[in-house]
């Protein structure tokens, strides 16, 4: 393809990608005026039911201008050859002979823009959208400690990773892409191990539940499933968001149990149990490999793509860069695969759903009723002000969980067999 070409096609993905974001917007919203469904009418009283409906309507308002403003910027440094200057700029400042370095500081560089870019969007999402419906309790200076310990990992994890994938794929030859995928899967795994002891307690305090009857439960509960845990844990969520949540972190034999102290608070012990039994249905019914599997395979593929597009001096030269360096070509892939991506995102949408109601199904059976774990599901919806009525093509592109009214639906349906 011409440099005339590519233009057009990213041009194209661009534009197209924006717009499909912009329709999907408007019909949720749009959408959200229908008549909330028989099995979850009265979770809202009008008063909070408007409120949802405001906060719907300002995520999406917020997000369309968010995302408009960063169409608009890339749009801008590429017509004015900003990326393709930076890139000149950096190696003559650093008078870098070492290419790989060249290309990891272009990229720091690129991430430190983004993040000053960035940073009122995440100022205003934080303390004005989240404090506007009462979620937010994040302090200006857990904030700033989040940013600065975000930009240090970056610094001390991305870094290196980045300058081996960069290595990679520039001195292997043709199989480059590959000994890439394998190095980046291996990390993902070794990070997802260290994750627990290392780097989440860098933003959270992790306290062992004391002994009682939650703690209790818990571990008869599984005991009875025969499901091994290491330890039980609380996290402090409530130091940033009235949010809450819980879930399970860890390999093989050590896996652990986290709950946020706000679900702690709002949830009765047997509504946490069925939540519990919830998550230990997605290790016993293989969904952690499964998606693991669907990750280590898209993964694949988009550096098999990447391998494709490698080298195309009229493809970066769309975005002004004077070399087709394995960088250049990383960044502007990562623009053109969009497409590719959001296809294979919709394949995990469907799993994650598909694995959602399994879990579901599983928490009911092996709790003997579905009532707590649909109260449970209840509370959080409430708390967390969800929309009831998603657009269908919102659910299919975007939602990991199905809507409420599906889950309820099928928890209930799972209780009706479980009675006969």
């Amino acid at each position: 393809m011409t440099q005339a070409s590519w233009n057009i096609a990213i041009y194209t993905i661009l534009l197209a990608s924006f717009l499909l974001n912009w329709i999907i917007e408007w019909l949720n919203v749009k959408n959200a005026s229908r008549p909330v469904p028989d099995e979850i009418a009265g979770l809202y009283d009008d008063e909070k039911y408007q409120k949802s409906q405001s906060y719907l309507i300002d995520q999406s308002r917020f997000g369309i201008v968010e995302s408009t403003f960063t169409l608009g910027v890339l749009i801008l440094a590429k017509e004015t050859g900003l990326i393709g200057q930076l890139d000149a700029v950096t190696k003559e400042i650093f008078s870098l002979e070492n290419v790989i370095l060249w290309g990891v500081l272009f990229f720091g560089l690129l991430g430190l823009a983004s993040l000053i870019l960035n940073l009122p969007f995440q100022i205003y999402s934080t303390f004005v959208l989240e404090e506007k419906y009462g979620f937010n309790r994040t302090t200006p200076k857990v904030f700033m400690l989040d940013l600065l310990k975000s930009a240090l990992l970056g610094v001390l994890v991305g870094g290196p990773v980045l300058y081996a994938v960069l290595w990679l794929l520039g001195a292997m030859g043709s199989y480059g892409w590959l000994y890439a995928w394998i190095f980046v899967v291996g990390m993902q795994l070794l990070l997802s191990y260290l994750a627990p002891h290392w780097i989440m307690p860098l933003f959270n305090k992790f306290t062992r539940l004391e002994n009682g009857e939650l703690r209790d439960s818990i571990e008869r509960y599984a005991s009875s499933q025969n499901f091994e845990l290491s330890e039980i844990y609380m996290m402090d969520g409530s130091k940033r968001s009235s949010k809450a949540n819980a879930f399970f972190t860890g390999l093989g034999n050590r896996k652990r149990i986290v709950l946020f102290d706000t679900l702690v608070e709002k949830q009765s012990t047997a509504e946490l149990v069925s939540v519990l039994a919830h998550e230990i249905g997605h290790f016993k019914m293989k969904h952690i490999p499964r998606q693991l599997v669907l990750g280590v395979f898209t993964t694949g593929v988009m550096f098999y793509v990447l391998s494709v597009v490698m080298g195309n001096q009229s493809l970066v030269a769309t975005f002004g860069f004077a070399e087709a360096s394995v960088h250049a070509s990383l960044f502007v892939f990562a623009i053109v695969y969009s497409p590719v991506s959001q296809i294979l995102g919709v394949l995990r949408m469907y799993f994650s759903r598909k694995y959602e109601f399994e879990a579901d199904d599983f928490a009911v059976r092996t709790c003997n009723s579905g009532v707590t774990l649909e109260s449970a599901l209840r509370k959080l919806s409430q708390d967390n002000l969800s929309n009831l009525t998603p657009h269908p093509l919102k659910v299919f592109l975007e939602y990991s969980h199905p809507p409420l009214v599906d889950r309820v639906k099928a928890i209930r349906a799972i209780n009706s067999r479980l009675s006969l």
